[in-house]
């Protein structure tokens, strides 16, 4: 406990200290902002889902180069690909090797909060979960980059939620697969059942308290907007690793994170959490039965994505920990690597935003794309 007092106030006073004007003025920008600011090719480009949601997605453009799509976590934004700047980020490195990339953003973060019949202000704006930003958000995303570009598959980039949203849609729509080149997962959410993070074990103990007083108060949108965000989203989710937090980077990291997400996606969570099972979302017996005509929700089935899939995940990361990692491996329908990253106190964030992410993690993603690609023209 003293660990967590200790990293809270370190944190808090990271997040006052001066701060270098690059850093100061990257915390405002947005996306596309940042893009620009550092010279690179940005294009924003709106995707209509089937249920009217309006989402933007930010491109670095490659036009006529392999299309790679990065899908962020929960709470976070295509920012997170960028904001490390052109040393860390990951969608430049990837830019930078040749790639065309394609940065998408949930639905109810702050650059998806458009709809063609409702408003933010609806609480019917918010009744979603991962589960619909799965079998609706990504597989518009994913047709809009292929029909602008012109190929006919993309490689899959995700992290957290953005891996958790992929497994729901590859399941519950397996035509998808087909478009897939390869999926690399950093940082894998399915099952939670050696879950450590006390902030998702919070909500499963207190589900019924947060959804009740969430519904009474109108309270629709999860958004951590406080002086504690900093040190609450970054280590009481994740993980503590001190050595690997760029704290120069860190009002960088705040400015952009949480960018927003519904109460509805972490209340599944803590029901995963719960209920230790890689479910749809329970509303209690009698709902579930006019829901899914089932007085339980029905779970994913894992076997039916065939995609390849590479896992890459770290000893120290309490939302994804090796035995859920190696249980998601074995219900793959086609697993295709398991990626320890060699470095112990490697956590849930590292891996976008590590000080040491490019060697650890970086360099690996781009080893697989490459053979997978190779395999992928041997087929044609």
């Amino acid at each position: 406990m003293l660990k967590y007092f200790v990293v809270t106030f370190t944190l808090l006073f990271a997040c006052k200290a001066a701060v270098d004007k690059d850093v100061a003025e990257d915390a405002l920008l947005t996306t596309p902002q940042l893009i620009k600011k550092y010279g690179y090719p940005d294009e924003t480009h709106q995707v209509e889902t089937e249920d009217g949601y309006i989402l933007e997605v930010h491109r670095i453009a490659r036009p006529g180069a392999q299309p790679i799509y990065l899908q962020h976590g929960n709470l976070d934004s295509s920012g997170t690909w960028v904001l490390m700047g052109p040393n860390l980020g990951l969608g430049y490195y990837l830019w930078e090797l040749g790639y065309d990339i394609w940065m998408g953003n949930n639905r109810g973060n702050r650059y998806s909060k458009k709809h063609k019949t409702l408003s933010p202000s609806d609480s019917s704006f918010w009744d979603f979960s991962w589960h619909e930003i799965g079998i609706n958000d990504l597989p518009a995303t994913i047709d809009y980059i292929l029909g602008h570009t012109g190929f006919e598959k993309l490689h899959y980039i995700g992290h957290s939620q953005g891996t958790t949203s992929f497994f729901v849609m590859a399941s519950e729509r397996p035509e998808y697969n087909d478009k897939i080149i390869s999926m690399q997962a950093l940082a894998p959410v399915a099952s939670f059942i050696d879950i450590k993070s006390p902030y998702i074990l919070y909500i499963a103990t207190w589900l019924e308290a947060v959804d009740y007083w969430s519904t009474m108060f109108g309270v629709n949108e999860f958004s951590a907007n406080d002086e504690l965000a900093c040190a609450n989203d970054l280590f009481l989710i994740g993980g503590f690793d001190q050595a690997q937090l760029n704290y120069t980077m860190l009002p960088v990291i705040n400015g952009h994170t949480p960018a927003g997400a519904s109460v509805k996606q972490m209340l599944h969570y803590g029901q995963l959490a719960r209920y230790k099972n890689f479910c749809q979302y329970d509303y209690g017996w009698y709902l579930n039965f006019f829901q899914y005509f089932s007085y339980f929700p029905p779970c994913y089935d894992l076997k039916k994505i065939t995609a390849p899939v590479i896992l890459h995940h770290a000893t120290n990361d309490w939302l994804a920990p090796s035995y859920d990692v190696n249980q998601l491996f074995e219900d793959l329908g086609n697993p295709r690597g398991k990626y320890l990253v060699p470095y112990p106190e490697f956590n849930h964030f590292d891996f976008i935003w590590g000080i040491d992410s490019r060697v650890l993690v970086h360099n690996k993603i781009v080893s697989v794309l490459k053979e997978l690609e190779q395999e992928e023209k041997s087929k044609n």
